[in-house]
């Protein structure tokens, strides 16, 4: 571990990290806190370069793009280009927002009603977009979206992937914007899904990791290919290439640790551990990847180089 960034708070239970962000080409790292707290640190420091309290209720997800920083809370989304002093108030009706994902030229936002929000109008690197008010929707959860992840590739792999309380896992078009496939993937609530190009992976409180590929019957449905089982319920997902540059997988549980993974097999390669249990994990560049806790700690890592034989 390389630094450890905390920020007193009061309430313990405010202080969980919802979410990181660490926008391309940056010199700050952002971190939200459920308690409604958006923090701004230094990379060149690790001091604190700044505090918004962006709402009085819980942040339950934030990422970055280009020079964006977005949060999700109850019934919206506020965004910020801190670079350009720009910002943006999206708001909704459907509660909670849990989980926040781009695709193509939208932002799409997962809500605690089961509909997953849809702003078009953002472009990578778009000095100001304007978003589509008010937002259209996907429909066909019947219980809270957890979690969203996209995966584009090339024209016509085009795939969203949305993870519900109920366990479920639907797998939309971003061409058409239709479901083409439910998972019945997990026993409990679905806390993360990740992708690796046409891959997709999951986690859940049912204490399951799960591999998911490609069908073998050459139609574009996945199918389960590995499952890894723990004691603990498995809390968030994370990945990146290791120093050597294998694909490796993070999964958080609720034991306190992070486990590393082989992919695709699951095999577990090593183990990391905090004071509380991590929330949020975030890659950067340069081998560098971020971890933050229920206690409000955002953890800095970084693989070592392998041994020269």
């Amino acid at each position: 571990m390389l630094a450890r960034l905390v920020e007193e708070e009061h309430d313990g239970e405010k202080k969980s990290i919802s979410g990181i962000g660490y926008p391309a080409g940056s010199d700050k790292l952002y971190s939200a806190t459920s308690g409604g707290v958006v923090r701004a640190w230094d990379c060149h420091t690790g001091l604190l370069a700044g505090t918004a309290n962006v709402s009085d209720y819980k942040i339950g997800c934030l990422i970055s793009d280009g020079d964006w920083v977005f949060v999700g809370y109850p019934n919206g989304v506020k965004a910020w280009n801190f670079k350009l002093g720009v910002y943006h108030d999206l708001t909704s009706s459907n509660g909670q927002v849990n989980a926040l994902e781009f695709g193509l030229d939208a932002l799409y936002a997962g809500a605690e009603d089961g509909a997953i929000l849809v702003w078009k109008g953002f472009a990578d690197q778009q000095a100001n977009p304007q978003f589509q008010q008010p937002a259209t929707s996907l429909r066909g959860h019947g219980s809270a979206v957890t979690c969203l992840r996209a995966s584009i590739n090339g024209d016509l792999y085009r795939r969203l992937y949305s993870g519900s309380m109920d366990g479920t896992i639907k797998v939309w078009d971003l061409n058409t914007e239709e479901c083409i496939q439910t998972l019945k993937a997990h026993d409990g609530a679905v806390t993360s899904v990740i992708c690796w190009n046409t891959a997709l992976v999951s986690c859940s409180l049912d204490k399951k990791v799960k591999f998911w590929g490609c069908a073998e019957d050459d139609s574009d449905d996945i199918s389960l290919l590995y499952t890894h089982e723990e004691e603990s319920a498995a809390v968030a997902l994370g990945g990146m290439n290791d120093s050597e540059g294998k694909p490796v997988l993070f999964c958080s549980w609720s034991n306190s640790s992070v486990g590393l993974y082989e992919l695709p097999t699951l095999e577990e390669r090593g183990r990391i551990y905090s004071q509380k249990e991590v929330r949020a994990i975030r890659s950067g560049p340069d081998g560098l990847f971020f971890t933050g806790d229920a206690n409000g700690v955002v953890s800095v890592w970084k693989w070592a180089k392998a041994d020269a034989a």
